[in-house]
This record gives structure tokens, sequence and C-alpha cells, in this order.
């Protein structure tokens, strides 16, 4: 239990800290107060004068102002001021994706248990989870409504970037400062929806278009085939070069179908197993249609402070976590897995090798160059 409010820092006020800071400080999020931001920046601090402001995290904890860090800052800097952190013995959250690379991943949950106060908790900002309409498709598969899943097709091409948004901060879109491209920026989300709702996949085969539609060295074109145990196979697809993008999941199993859409779920129901329709059925078949039912689902006023409601309420109250940080290593191991399959154009089984893919990783930042 910890004291009331629960006194959060923002570590990195730049344009999605910023906004988690500026909730906080609104009183959106009930329990909790904003009680420092920290950032490089004077000129970010300095939107937040009416709360101390310090330049680096280790002034932040020394200072004591803090209970929990909510980490916003570019990608590879979420390893040590997760680790930091924890060590001091404050409760972490840390923006998406977890890490770059499933190595440092590990290394920030090993400082987890290692953690010096057995009531800390450390959890990661995947708002997707709690969107209604993917709550519902992980209850339809959950529950078996669907049967044995056989197809998963999910196309996220609504993402687009211009050339102007690569430019825009030099971290963006190289391996030394973003350790990726659409797979770790725009798709962590994605992917930890992917295994969340189906589970982590035995192999990954991925065709990488880096560079291909922008002046830029990382992967902004990715098209993934993941097969399963059981035969279940999928497909994925990102790209931040295409106009008009789409996103659209569509799943299939032996007692139906889900088509997601923009505000709610498509179902079509068989009458029939469909392995009982392939066992059993006549030569020539006619096959009915399902009937098809809409599920409207509309989300909440704004997912990032209800994910930040969640980590208060698990802090104060014991509420469970949504996302908690051991779950967001699956998606940094897809997104891993993919870029490694295809620049080496082979098929990559699963559990990928976190030192084979970070020494991979390390030789494209020694090529990229300074």
């Amino acid at each position: 239990m910890s004291g009331y409010p629960v006194r959060i820092a923002v570590v990195g006020v730049g344009n999605v800290g910023g906004r988690h800071a500026r909730e906080l400080l609104l009183g959106k999020v009930q329990g909790a107060t904003l009680a420092a931001v920290c950032d490089t920046s004077s000129e970010a601090r300095a939107g937040f004068a009416s709360v101390p402001g310090f330049s680096s995290q280790g002034a932040l904890l020394a200072a004591g102002v803090a209970d929990a860090v909510l980490i916003a800052t570019p990608h590879y800097d979420h390893t040590p001021l997760a680790i930091e952190a924890l060590a001091a013995g404050l409760h972490v959250m840390v923006e998406k994706p977890l890490a770059v690379h499933k190595a440092d991943a590990l290394q920030m949950l090993a400082a987890y248990e290692r953690r010096p106060k057995q009531s800390q908790l450390f959890a990661e900002m995947l708002v997707l989870r709690t969107d209604p309409r993917f709550v519902r498709l992980r209850a339809l598969i959950q529950g078996g409504e669907l049967g044995v899943l056989r197809r998963i097709h999910w196309v996220i091409t609504d993402c687009l970037r211009t050339d102007a948004y690569y430019r825009s901060s030099g971290w963006r879109a190289t391996w030394r400062g973003e350790g990726g491209g659409v797979l770790l920026n725009q798709c962590p989300h994605t992917l930890d929806l992917w295994q969340w709702l189906f589970g982590m996949p035995t192999s990954v085969h991925a065709f990488c278009g880096f560079g291909r539609m922008h002046p830029i060295a990382v992967e902004d074109q990715v098209t993934a085939y993941l097969e399963y145990e059981g035969g279940t196979n999928g497909v994925f697809v990102a790209s931040t070069g295409e106009a008009p993008g789409s996103n659209y999941l569509e799943v299939v199993g032996d007692w139906g179908k889900v088509v997601v859409e923009p505000k709610g779920l498509r179902i079509a129901r068989n009458q029939h197993s469909t392995l009982e329709l392939l066992r059993t059925g006549p030569a020539r078949v006619s096959v009915a249609s399902a009937p098809t039912e809409d599920i409207p689902l509309a989300h909440g006023p704004s997912p990032l402070t209800e994910m930040i409601q969640n980590f208060v309420n698990a802090i104060l109250k014991g509420e469970a976590l949504v996302a908690p940080a051991r779950e967001g290593l699956a998606s940094v191991e897809l997104a891993n897995a993919m870029i490694y399959s295809g620049i080496t154009r082979q098929t990559v089984v699963l559990p990928l090798d976190p030192a084979l893919y970070a020494a991979e990783l390390a030789g494209l930042i020694q090529r990229e160059g300074p």
C-alpha cells in the first residue's frame, strides 16, 4: 500500500510524455499527482514550471519526491532508466516498446526480480489492451466460441509517416536511435495484442522493406507469416508508406469469423464446425451463409489516462495490472524476430536467441555510422 496520493514523476516530457504529465497535472488520474518532471531539455521542463524539474533521473531519485516514475523517453533509454528506478525502490511504468531488443528487456525484468521492495510494480503502457473490441475478442477466443483458430490476418497500414516526420528528430528511424522502424515505433501495441490474443507462434518468416518508401535505414514495410504449433497460421502486414491505409483484423476459427471494425466487431457464426463439414460433408456442398452479428463497442475518452489509472489503482488498491512489464517481452521478441528474418531472409524459430539479435543490431548500428 503506497501513500495517498501516489506521487508520479514523468521522465521524458516531449510529445507523449508531455501528454501524460498534463493529465496528471490536471487531476485526471484519481489518487495520483504530478510530483516532478525530468527531461534533458530545459524548454520541455519549463512547460511544467509548477512542479520540480530535473535534468537527470539520478537527480530526481536523489530528491526523493516521487513514489513512481512514468518513463516516456526514446526507446534505448527505457532500459537503463527503468533499472535505475527499480533499484531505487520506485514503481515503474514504461511507454511502449518495453525495450528495443529482447536482451535489454530481459535485463529489465531481471532488475525487477531484484527489486528492494516486493510491493513495487512494473508496468508497460499498452493502451489497446483496454480497447473494448479487443477485450471482447479475447473473451470470444478464450471462451471457445470460435473453436480452434485457423487463420489470422492483420493489416495495419493506416500509420502513414512522411519524410518530414522522420527528419523531425535525429533519433527517429535509425538503428542507433530507435532500433527499428514501423515495428518498433508504430506497431508495439499491435504486436502486443497479437500475442495477447493468439499467443506466441513457433516460427516467423518476414519480408521487410528497409527504406523502401522513405530515405531511412530501418524497416518501413513488413509482411510476415507466423506459424503455430497447432496449425494456425497468421499474416501480419504493416507499412508507414501507404495512403489510404487500412487497419483490418480478421480471425477465422472452426465455428466462425470475427472482423474487428473501427467501432466494434462483426461476428459470423457457423451452424456447424468447419472441421465437421470437411470430414462428413458430401462431395459437393453449398455452404449456407453464416448469421452475422454486429456488436458496437466504443472506447472511453482517454485510454492513456485509463492505463495510468490502472497503474495507480494497482499501487493503492491491489488492482491487477492490465499490462505487467513481463508481458511486454513478447511483442519485443516478435518485432526482433521479424526484423532478423527480414535481414537474413530466413525463417526464425522462436524463442529468439537474444544474444544473436543483439549482435546483429550492434552490427547494423556500426554500419550506420554516427
